[in-house]
């Protein structure tokens, strides 16, 4: 009986030591400064009769408020997929309407913790098309406000018809 109480103690010891010790580590992931600084990225909105806009847009994640899927934040920490907040394609089309003066709407999907782009320029996806987003001309894997842009990326919304 001695001896399965000192294996209790000592597993509990191990434990607790080893949550002591991971514990400053992932403090220190949490609080990382410049993750979410303002990067210049290019941001294309390809409709289906050609460019809608193009230009330079300065974005960092941020909240984000449409007509639709009202406010939500859109700084890739949506579904977990960033441990803290970064610029996002979203982010980046929200700041290139507000900047440039157009519209965007999109819909917010609780369980996938992300809008979908449903109009840009009053041009909507309807049921024939969506918006799709690209960085760099490869699809995003995930929601435009959990991909974690980069200063330089090329970002594209383009009309997608199915």
């Amino acid at each position: 009986m001695h001896r399965t109480s000192a294996r209790r103690t000592m597993m509990a010891a191990t434990a607790l030591g080893l949550a002591l010790a991971s514990a400053p580590a992932v403090a220190h992931a949490d609080s990382t400064p410049g993750t979410n600084a303002p990067v210049k990225v290019t941001l294309t909105v390809q409709g289906p009769d050609g460019v809608l806009f193009k230009g330079k847009i300065r974005t960092r994640g941020h909240e984000v408020t449409t007509a639709t899927g009202g406010t939500h934040r859109c700084d890739g920490t949506n579904g977990g997929a960033n441990p803290s907040a970064v610029p996002t394609p979203t982010a980046a089309l929200d700041d290139a309407a507000s900047k440039r003066h157009f519209t965007w709407d999109g819909t917010w999907y609780t369980s996938f913790d992300d809008y979908s782009v449903d109009t840009i320029k009053n041009v909507s996806g309807g049921g024939s098309a969506y918006w799709n987003i690209s960085v760099n001309g490869t699809s995003t894997p995930v929601g435009g406000c959990q991909f974690k842009l980069n200063a330089g990326d090329k970002v594209a919304f383009t009309w997608t018809a199915f």
